[in-house]
């Protein structure tokens, strides 16, 4: 059935990401702009196995039509999922030299973003979304295979350094510091909405040039 394969392969990229997520975590603070680099392991892996990635999906509607909105959402749940088995794993199954870098790097993370305003996480969750689109799009349609992996790995960087809202990275993060509350799920759908947003930039310019 085609909603199994869509939620097995959206289960399969936020475990992508969880793996990127945990480089990160790993790496920071001390080496973070390494950790942002190695993060986009994760979407590479994505972009290689055909897995599904909400944030490298939802931009698409404009192709698909709203036939593929009921989609996103068995996506979006299957990233939580994904996203979650990872941080649970890492964090309550491993040794203490692994678990507790991890939860404390995630904690601060969580704590930061849970203590921002809903409207600032919204902005900055739409230039995500921009540049995760701006990554998909130019992997399924980039001619050069140059430009398929610059478009894999700069703007994962970029997102992380400039501390913009990736709402799945962030399904990662609140696993792993154990966060899981309404204010976490508010804040996890603000989050998707500025993704979405930010998403939809480069398709509705395209439509709007061609007029």
């Amino acid at each position: 059935m085609k909603i199994v394969s869509d939620f097995v392969k959206a289960v399969m990229a936020g475990f992508c990401i969880g793996v990127g997520g945990t480089v990160f975590l790993s790496l920071i603070p001390d080496s973070k702009p390494l950790g942002a680099f190695l993060f986009a392991i994760g979407l590479f892996l994505i972009f290689c196995y055909g897995f599904n990635l909400f944030t490298g999906k939802v931009g698409f509607v404009f192709d698909e039509g709203l036939k593929f909105i009921p989609t996103l959402g068995i996506i979006w749940l299957g990233n939580f999922v994904g996203t979650a088995a990872v941080g649970l794993s890492l964090s309550k199954l491993t040794r203490p030299a692994v678990s507790e870098k991890l939860v404390s790097g995630a904690k601060a993370l969580c704590k930061a973003k849970l203590d921002d305003t809903l409207l600032s996480v919204f902005v900055l969750a739409i230039f995500c979304g921009f540049l995760m689109f701006v990554a998909a799009d130019n992997y399924k349609n980039g001619k050069e295979p140059l430009q398929k992996y610059l478009a894999t790995f700069l703007p994962v960087a970029v997102f992380i350094l400039a501390g913009f809202e990736h709402c799945v990275a962030n399904m990662y993060y609140f696993a792993v510091a154990g966060e899981f509350s309404g204010k976490m799920l508010l804040y996890l759908a603000v989050m998707t909405a500025g993704n979405a947003c930010g998403s939809f930039l480069v398709p509705l310019a395209k439509k709007l040039i061609k007029q």
